[in-house]
């Protein structure tokens, strides 16, 4: 199961679109509280995050995924509008495992997917 978790609901539909597709289970939360919550409730087997949401931003939920020991292994996507040098920095010296800027394809999204799961770009 991915855990998508995005205040954008345009965003939303189209990402679980593209995952759904190719035969993904998707579950959706629109904030970071909400979503933080699901991923401790059910141990996604990745987690796609948006940074800028309300209620807690992507980045302190990847805090707190990374700093809790039964979350801290679910690989996390940080799929985000910003794109500067250092908000992709910030991200993966969080913990993020792949970050991909919107707007994005959906080979990119998958690939991304793929690579973090450890199924390569097959």
């Amino acid at each position: 199961m991915i855990l998508v978790i995005d205040d954008n609901e345009d965003s939303l539909r189209i990402i679980s679109r593209i995952l759904q597709k190719s035969g993904f289970e998707v579950v959706v939360e629109r904030n970071g509280k909400d979503g933080l919550a699901r991923a401790r409730e059910t141990l996604p087997e990745v987690v796609i995050l948006d940074i800028m949401m309300p209620e807690m931003t992507g980045i302190e939920v990847l805090e707190r995924l990374r700093a809790s020991p039964p979350t801290s292994r679910v690989p996390v996507i940080v799929l985000s509008a910003k794109a500067q040098d250092q908000d992709l920095i910030t991200g993966y010296q969080t913990g993020a495992d792949y970050y991909v800027t919107k707007p994005f394809t959906s080979s990119q999204l998958l690939y991304g997917v793929k690579l973090v799961l450890g199924k390569g770009s097959s």
